[in-house]
């Protein structure tokens, strides 16, 4: 049985001031064939997953490219056609396979391209031939499209926000593509749309019931795989928006009704799965209160819409002026991006003090930059984090602390969110030892986090982000969501 593998994925916001180019990928993660580590990335568990059942299982893998690009914005015409060539050319090479197993992300707009990941797809079929198996993982923060749909037999997503299952429905991606190479399934997928543009994340409920749901029917009666695809409202494109995928064993008209079932079920919800939202001002009040009746334990900040994995600078520097405004003296932040100032950091070496500028300068919604004599603690050639089983690189960075205080930043070079406490234990700090902590990151840090913290606060400060679908100026959405229009599934076509 022959299968070939590769991964190509960012996360496009097409509102973002940040371009994507192929240097994004080359800084953040970028394997040619039989070069990706043993450790996958958040949209490359597929390619890790058949390596290590390749000789178990009789496999024989051909491996293309594995790319990926911080999250950013609109992806360049021409970096896009060159990876996706790449990647083609491999498949060319490798022919005859009985499968494509790809990992992707579902969310990459390129200039000329609103539906990269279709276009990949399709031109798979074409080459891999119409009795191929071919078989994707996504990310639920993904738009699901008619072109996506035709040209596979089988796509998943993750099921949890924070994304802590990937490598785990990477397995169950190859699983099901595997039983249908053996003939023991026949996959159908079938597809409803919610009709609505909502941040859904399954570490509270009622979210992380309907997820324990979809797991329970798994498996059962027919029901090969569910997944809920959340939508990226972040991108303006046709197909953006939540829609429920089932994958049956031959039976369309149970995943059509499960489908459908369940899009009803969660548009109803609607109302209530975004976590608790609160301005900076209270934000750090709720902080400050929680740290004091929890002395032991760090309240985390998140700054929630300036946050790189939505494809923003991740440059915002409002809480923290307003923290060193109120005279707050232990914080620990991660993380600000400013490639210039880690230049700066790294040629003064650690124990200078220089006086620095840093943050603020993606655009105006950044707020201004910080001006401040600044030590610097550390510098990294190469400082990275984990997320679950992969390991995310922050490029070169710096620790600086601001002088007066113990309000101590890490700059970085690479853009990204932050994910894990070790993101701070990495470079020398101890993330427990801070009153507060103000990290740059939607849900994605909780799982991490919250082990450690006397509390969570959500803060939602001044950002590029599109955070209000119901203002946002779409222009290339087709049909009526919520909350743009009260009640979609009576409005008929846009």
């Amino acid at each position: 049985m022959r299968i070939f593998t590769a991964s190509l994925a960012t996360e496009t916001n097409t509102f973002s001031p940040v371009p994507t180019d192929r240097a994004s990928f080359e800084a953040a993660f970028y394997a040619a064939p039989g070069a990706h580590p043993d450790t996958p990335t958040l949209c490359s568990s597929p390619m890790v997953v058949l390596r290590r059942r390749a000789a178990a299982e009789g496999l024989t893998v051909i491996e293309g490219t594995a790319a990926w690009a911080e999250p950013g914005g609109l992806l360049q015409r021409q970096a896009y056609e060159g990876l996706r060539d790449e990647i083609l050319g491999q498949l060319a090479a490798a022919l005859p396979v009985d499968g494509v197993i790809l990992g992707l992300h579902g969310a990459m707009v390129a200039q000329g391209y609103e539906d990269c990941e279709g276009d990949l797809l399709e031109r798979v079929r074409a080459l891999a031939g119409p009795g191929a198996v071919i078989a994707a993982e996504l990310d639920p923060h993904s738009h699901l499209t008619p072109k996506r749909m035709a040209a596979a037999d089988i796509l998943a997503a993750f099921l949890e926000f924070p994304h802590t299952d990937f490598y785990e429905r990477g397995e169950h991606v190859v699983d099901l593509a595997l039983a249908a190479l053996r003939g023991r399934i026949r996959p159908v997928m079938s597809a409803f749309d919610c009709r609505m543009i909502a941040v859904l994340p399954t570490s509270r409920e009622p979210m992380r019931s309907f997820v324990a749901r979809i797991r329970a029917l798994q498996g059962q009666g027919g029901v090969l795989s569910v997944s809920v695809i959340h939508g990226f409202m972040a991108a303006d494109v046709p197909e953006m928006g939540t829609r429920i995928l089932v994958v049956t064993d031959g039976d369309p008209a149970l995943g059509d009704r499960l489908a459908r079932d369940l899009g009803m079920e969660l548009f109803g919800l609607r109302h209530r799965t975004i976590m608790d939202l609160v301005p900076v001002g209270q934000g750090i009040d709720e902080a400050i209160a929680a740290h004091a009746a929890d002395p032991a334990r760090p309240a985390v900040i998140a700054d929630t819409w300036d946050n790189p994995g939505g494809g923003v600078a991740g440059d915002g520097t409002v809480i923290l002026r307003e923290l060193i405004a109120r005279g707050i003296h232990s914080v620990g932040v991660a993380t600000i991006w400013d490639p210039m100032a880690v230049v700066f950091a790294r040629a003064a070496g650690e124990g200078a003090d220089l006086a620095l500028r840093f943050g603020g300068k993606a655009g105006p919604m950044a707020g201004e930059p910080i001006d401040a004599r600044v030590r610097i603690l550390r510098v990294a050639e190469e400082a990275w984090q984990s997320f679950g089983p992969s390991r995310v690189t922050l490029g070169p960075a710096a620790v600086v602390r601001i002088e007066g205080t113990e309000i101590d930043v890490i700059l970085n070079t690479n853009r990204t969110q932050s994910f894990e406490p070790d993101v701070f234990s990495n470079l020398g700090l101890d993330p427990t030892a801070k009153d507060l902590l103000l990290i740059k990151s939607t849900n994605h840090f909780y799982a991490g986090f919250a082990p450690i913290a006397a509390a969570i606060i959500y803060v939602s400060a001044p950002t590029s982000y599109p955070t209000d679908p119901a203002a946002t100026p779409y222009r290339r959405v087709n049909r009526p969501l919520w909350p743009r229009v009260a009640d979609p599934h009576r409005a008929g076509p846009a």
